[in-house]
């Protein structure tokens, strides 16, 4: 099939890479000339492990194009995916600008019958306001050009999105009619030839999938770190609460390891989302309002151990490991690591970073204009005369540690762990003054 995929960001790339992996003529464009051109030298923007590997095979196999004119691209085409960007407004609603503009372009270059699908996360009902705006272009134009529109979210996880879109849990599609429906069997057959995997429903129900998928797992990890909190009040260590909760198979292990809370691209703004078109429907979300409450506290909670610790952090420097908000990603949106850097240097201290993959986004976009920010070029080169280490993502490479190297570079042998990912009688048998999330504290003596 003839695919044009409109928006290279994070979905739109992966979407379209996968789609010509599988034999399809797939052309992926953007309005960034700069960007585009990258893509055609297989420079992928992103780090998605994968993700360039089967860009450049794409290339290779002239499967795959790039390309900067909207136009030409909407007319090659049999189906059209709207992957753009629906960044999050000051109120937490969803910026739709992007996107309007795009069904705009649709109805002024579309020149016979069409399927667009909406594959950007919307609110509930955009996906027929985009059929109003194109329906209204095309007939600016005195035209009569049937097209139909059906709604395809995706449910990609930062770090696993080829490995998702390849071999996916379900593959949901809302949409109006029959025909439609085979054509996209078709098309996603090649992901799903073991099991079928695609779930046909209509247009809002499919909208809201995406968001009350996102909204159930952004409330299992809000839930286990309240249950921290509470725990670190009690005395009770939420290691062996999750291990004794998480064995019941109605809840199972999955999201429900404490930490500083969500972020990411998804979590954040689609719970952001869902309370805002929730209230204006007339509806007040309690429990999805405490998720995002309990979300934002988390990263307050772990910071106050640091705090309490110190006392003050003038003139201090603090070594941080760790600034994606997850790993296998160099994605900082709403990371914990913004957070903390800001603080410490709010508050007088200095830091030295390191992560990864994320360095390159730290430099150009989140840290870019921060003093007090030493770029390190490794993990160990960030415990050089630190007073205290701020473990923040949970990175491989962070998981086997040094002990004696570490203290032979460090000021103070301190670690703060806001992952959990150590055994704190470890910690305490090689002298580290050891703070978890919401774990009760091992002196060092006896």
């Amino acid at each position: 099939m003839s695919i044009t995929i409109l928006g290279t960001g994070y979905v739109g790339l992966v979407t379209g890479s996968c789609f010509a992996y599988m034999g399809n003529k797939v052309t992926c464009t953007d309005i960034d000339v700069n960007k585009i051109k990258s893509l055609q030298d297989g420079k992928v923007p992103i780090y998605e492990p994968g993700l360039e590997k089967i860009v450049k095979q794409g290339i290779k196999n002239e499967c795959l194009y790039f390309s900067s004119n909207i136009k030409k691209s909407i007319e090659k085409s049999d189906i059209i995916f709207i992957a753009v960007g629906t960044p999050m407004n000051k109120d937490g609603s969803s910026n739709l600008d992007y996107i309007f503009k795009v069904a705009k372009d649709i109805g002024q270059y579309i020149d016979k019958y069409k399927i667009i699908v909406t594959k950007s996360t919307i609110p509930v009902g955009t996906t027929f306001k985009i059929k109003n705006i194109i329906s209204k272009n095309i007939s600016y134009r005195k035209k009569d050009i049937n097209f139909d529109i059906c709604n395809n979210p995706e449910f990609l996880k930062e770090g696993k999105a080829v490995d998702d879109f390849m071999t996916p849990d379900r593959i949901v599609i809302g949409s109006e009619n029959k025909e439609v429906n085979t054509i996209f069997s078709d098309l996603y057959k090649p992901f799903s030839m073991k099991q079928n995997k695609l779930i046909f429903m209509d247009i809002l129900s499919s909208e809201f999938t995406k968001y009350a998928a996102n909204a159930m797992l952004a409330t299992k990890i809000s839930f286990i770190n309240e249950m921290a909190i509470i725990a670190d009040r009690l005395g009770a260590d939420i290691n062996k609460v999750r291990h004794g909760i998480g064995s019941d198979s109605r809840i199972g292990y999955d999201f429900i390891y404490p930490s500083v809370g969500y972020g990411g691209s998804c979590f954040p703004k689609d719970v952001h989302a869902i309370l805002n078109f929730s209230n204006q429907s007339g509806y007040k979300p309690d429990i999805l309002d405490a998720v995002n409450k309990v979300n934002d506290n988390q990263k307050k909670y772990f910071f106050n151990k640091v705090l309490d610790r110190f006392k003050s952090l003038e003139n201090m420097n603090f070594g941080i490991w760790g600034l994606a908000f997850k790993p296998g990603t160099d994605d900082m949106r709403e990371s914990a690591s913004i957070f903390f850097v800001k603080k410490i240097l709010e508050l007088g201290g200095q830091v030295s970073v390191y992560d990864p993959k994320a360095m390159n986004n730290a430099k150009e976009n989140y840290f870019k204009n921060l003093k007090g920010i030493r770029y390190c070029k490794d993990k160990m080169e960030v415990l050089n005369d630190i007073d205290a280490l701020i473990l923040l993502t949970e990175w491989p490479e962070f998981r086997s540690l040094d002990f004696n190297k570490m203290k032979s570079l460090m000021k103070n042998s301190i670690l703060f762990d806001g992952r959990n990912q150590f055994d704190k009688y470890e910690m305490k048998k090689n002298n580290f003054e050891y703070f978890q999330i919401c774990v009760p504290k091992l002196e060092l003596k006896d």
